[in-house]
């Protein structure tokens, strides 16, 4: 198991949550439709790899760990930058200029899924 990406996924989780809760219940009544969405697609990509952080902190040991420890950071990686750019971008009208930020996230999510699919044909 790897304890750093186990605590990264919950922790993520936890303010998926969070922000989720405070999307749908504060933001609700000052954002754009199209800026909610925005903010909604954030959170839904935050949760969606808190859950792989926890699962390559699980299957860490059982796979090729350094592939793992590396599609992990990615998925950390990927979070801060595609979802953290999104929450501002909708949420911050000065931050526009984070805008090619956002893609970078989306390809750090890809090399991770990618680096962990490779970790399971490498098993230790």
């Amino acid at each position: 198991m790897n304890k750093k990406f186990l605590i990264a996924g919950a922790l993520l989780g936890a303010v998926a949550v969070m922000l989720g809760a405070f999307g749908a219940h504060y933001l609700k009544k000052i954002l754009t439709a199209e800026s909610l969405q925005t903010f909604e697609v954030a959170v839904r990509y935050q949760f969606y790899h808190a859950i792989a952080l926890l699962a390559a902190g699980i299957l860490y040991k059982d796979f090729s760990g350094k592939l793992m420890q590396w599609a992990g950071n990615f998925f950390i990686t990927g979070t801060i930058l595609f979802s953290g750019s999104l929450y501002l971008l909708c949420t911050q009208p000065l931050w526009r200029w984070l805008g090619p930020v956002t893609p970078l996230g989306g390809l750090c999510f890809i090399l991770g899924w990618l680096l962990m699919a490779i970790s399971f044909t490498k098993k230790n």
